[in-house]
């Protein structure tokens, strides 16, 4: 993932011209963050890969400007099992020393004696900017210390330049010109586990909870949590409620209650206020909840809870490539390069400048500050009011002003096919909240096509039925799927599913699934030619554990099924450090993509990933186990020394985990050993994780829109529009939607289940190098 998505680049000569090494040094500032040590582990080890040296700089700018022994040099070893460990190892504090130019003075002294010219700093806005303004005073400060006779001009003429390399560590997600920072998911999973268990207590006393989140000038968490848990009423900084938000706050409540909910989920940024910008506290929410709704509220405040924790996949991954990707911007800087911070767009990493992206960020508080919050919106990137939109539409019930006229309103058939997937539930919850606000009708195809087929008529209940909002309002959070999911596909009875789609209208058709819902959809697009019912607009929604949808290269339910996996791997990994000298195979499913394994076998630092895409071969294994061998032999007693090695399902006929694993313990010869673990259906998770649950969302309204677009045509005009039957999905830096025709003739490797050009296959080279595997030959 650089300027092409998730890819590599070639690093420049790591050599100074005296000839040493070069020398980069990283570490941490501001604030902590789950995926910290993950940016460490893979700076230090792609430093050291790249023929440079790594140093860390310990406790933040206090350790710049103290020097000594808090500017260290960092072996291999020494981030073994940084990954899954929450906060950062390096520490992090806050220095007002640094913040002067006698601070900075001796910050600049302190890393020429210890030879570094490169920082790569993981933190927040703050500490970016002071790091670019160190770099601006470089040579300034450089120029002093000779004068001074701190240094001499030998010592400085090799470091006339200082590089810097921006990464952001932040909870709340408030960088500008980034979709992520390090360590808003893993934050956003602690407050959605405690909201959920909030929910279930409220659920039985009909409570209602008010829950505080931080947030001083950004409500991403906030907003997100709100999409996440399906909460009645959220408050941002960026976009403060309507002056009469204390009546509508309570109507609506009223309203929820009224239609069956039995309880109230109100999310508060810290930093919420109101359009005078009065601060509004969960306090003086709670008191109205109390006087006005009468209902029994409580009060919720996470606090530091949201820091804690171990990182989830996305940001041990994130911080992986982000952090391997700073390397090789230090490599490639010149010194007319501005400083950049390594940012995520959709699926893709790019570099940013540092200055351009800190300014924006700081515009969002001067806007607020100024009750211009339609700009501090539109700073934010287009992501954010997309999903801010879609929670107004998706946590109301009346939207007067969205209703559409009756002769565009549309019966909207939705149907999941294929195995369950986190994220199913949520993206129907959503897309049947949105026909609702605009007048459709959500119709539930139950238990997939073969459901359809067999039970279309069957009384009192039949298999086709119309949703009811308060039918799909719990479902955000519910893993599997409510209305039923089955690999079966329409070809089973082609003429019954005609059939029935006249019979109940079935306008236009909204699918859920994996690569069987991808063939469903082929299916009735090509059955078009025999059966004018099928000439509806059609949309897929790819939702599978695998991620083997082409058109997308992301797929509902693989972040939960990656959340699911690292902590089956992350259990095996405890255990064989317990036993020091362990080797754990562990089997991931993925079918014949190895998208599970490689990206599992980067969030965990795996030894190695064996995957359907390059087979397995005995050369290759030959070669693991002599690494395996020397890795063991220079072990002298290091903690957090056991290994694991992930192998998809179908990597090979021949070598599954337990032959692999035995073979491993014959080479071991009593000097290591080894284990095999095949954690199965576990993987498909069980509460969806909130990246999909938020992805979900916004694809399940973007998919409800791209139907609705088709009202009013004819059916040999949308039989006409190759858009008519399309797939939604994520490419590079964008959410498009794909038409089906052209996806399947050029996109889609039938016989192997996946696309002909999976993005993530230059993410195998990323595991290797910083798992220290050599090279081996391809079978």
């Amino acid at each position: 993932m650089t300027s092409t998505t998730m890819s590599a680049t070639t690093p420049g000569l790591p050599i100074h011209s005296t000839g040493k090494k070069r020398r980069i040094g990283v570490m941490t500032s501001g604030g902590d963050a789950p995926g910290m040590n993950g940016a460490v582990r893979a700076v230090v080890r792609m430093s050291i890969a790249s023929g440079c040296e790594a140093y860390a700089i310990y406790e933040g700018y206090d350790g710049l400007v103290n020097g000594g022994d808090m500017i260290r040099e960092m072996g291999w070893e020494d981030v073994r099992g940084f990954l899954s460990e929450g906060g950062t190892l390096i520490g992090t504090a806050r220095c007002m020393a640094f913040m002067e130019r006698p601070g900075r003075l001796k910050a600049a002294k302190n890393m020429i004696i210890k030879g570094i010219d490169a920082l790569v700093i993981c933190g927040g806005d703050g500490s970016l900017t002071g790091a670019d303004k160190f770099r601006a005073e470089w040579p300034g400060l450089l120029k002093e210390l000779v004068e001074t006779g701190e240094l001499t001009q030998e010592q400085i003429q090799p470091y006339q330049t200082l590089n810097i390399v921006g990464l952001v560590g932040s909870i709340d997600n408030d960088l500008s010109m980034t979709d992520a920072t390090i360590g808003c998911y893993s934050s956003l999973a602690r407050i959605c586990e405690a909201v959920d268990s909030v929910d279930t207590t409220a659920s039985s006393h009909q409570r209602a909870f008010v829950i505080e989140v931080m947030g001083r000038h950004c409500g991403w968490l906030a907003l997100m949590a709100g999409v996440s848990t399906g909460a009645d009423f959220v408050f941002l900084p960026e976009s403060p409620p309507s002056e009469n938000w204390e009546a509508e706050m309570c109507a609506l409540v009223k309203e929820h209650r009224s239609k069956g909910k039995r309880k109230t989920i109100v999310i508060v940024a810290e930093g919420a206020h109101d359009q005078g910008l009065n601060k509004i506290t969960p306090q003086h929410v709670k008191n109205l909840l109390s006087d006005k709704a009468h209902l029994d509220t409580r009060i919720t405040t996470l606090g530091h809870v949201q820091r804690g924790g171990t990182p989830v996949a996305y940001d041990r991954m994130l911080a992986t490539l982000q952090g391997t990707e700073a390397v090789k911007a230090v490599l490639e800087a010149t010194p007319d390069t501005p400083s950049p911070v390594i940012c995520v767009i959709e699926n893709k990493i790019v570099r940013r400048p540092l200055l351009e992206a800190v300014a924006q960020t700081k515009e969002v508080a001067n806007a607020i500050h100024a009750k211009d919050f339609a700009r501090a919106m539109s700073l934010r990137d287009a992501e954010f009011a997309e999903y801010y939109q879609a929670y107004q539409i998706t946590t109301k019930i009346e939207h007067a002003h969205l209703k559409l006229p009756e002769n565009e309103r549309m019966r909207i058939g939705i149907i999941h096919v294929g195995a369950p997937a986190g994220g199913m539930n949520a993206a129907t919850r959503a897309a049947v909240a949105y026909c609702l606000a605009r007048g459709h009708t959500p119709i539930a195809l139950h238990n997939g096509f073969p459901g359809l087929i067999r039970h279309h008529s069957d009384e009192p209940l039949g298999a086709v039925r119309e949703i009811k909002w308060i039918d799909a309002e719990t479902w955000v959070s519910k893993g599997g799927s409510e209305i039923g999911t089955n690999r079966g596909l329409p070809s089973e009875d082609l003429e019954t599913v005609s059939k029935v789609f006249h019979k109940h209208n079935i306008q236009a058709l909204f699918v859920v699934g994996g690569f069987e819902a991808f063939t469903a959809v082929s299916e009735l697009r090509k059955g078009r030619e025999h059966y004018k019912s099928f000439k509806i607009p059609m949309v897929i929604l790819p939702a599978t554990i695998s991620n083997n949808v082409p058109g997308t290269e992301y797929s509902i339910g693989s972040d939960t099924c990656l959340n699911a996996l690292i902590q089956y791997c992350d259990a095996c990994r405890q255990s064989a450090s317990a036993s020091r000298r362990r080797v754990f195979v562990i089997e991931t499913q993925g079918g014949e993509s190895g998208y599970i394994a490689t990206i599992a076998g980067l969030s965990i630092g795996a030894l190695a990933v064996y995957t359907p895409e390059e087979g397995i071969s005995l050369k290759m294994l030959d070669k693991d186990i002599d690494h395996l061998r020397d890795v063991f032999r220079k072990d002298k007693g290091q903690n957090r020394g056991g290994k694991v090695i992930l192998v998809n399902e179908k990597a090979s006929k021949t070598y599954n985990v337990r032959i692999i694993a035995d073979m491993i313990l014959e080479a071991g010869k009593g000097k290591f050993e080894s284990r095999h673990g095949i954690p199965g259906h576990f993987q498909q998770g069980t509460t969806p994780s909130p990246m999909d649950r938020v992805r979900a969302t916004r694809f399940g309204v973007k998919s409800i829109q791209h139907l609705e677009s088709f009202a009013g045509k004819t059916p040999d005009e949308i039989d006409d529009e190759p858009m008519s039957a399309a797939v939604i999905g994520i490419k590079g830096a964008k959410v498009l939607f794909s038409p089906m025709e052209r996806v399947e003739k050029k996109e889609t490797d039938w016989k192997l289940r996946r696309p002909k050009d999976e993005f993530w296959m230059g993410l195998k080279n990323i595991v290797d190098t910083l798992s220290g595997r050599p090279n081996y030959p391809k079978p």
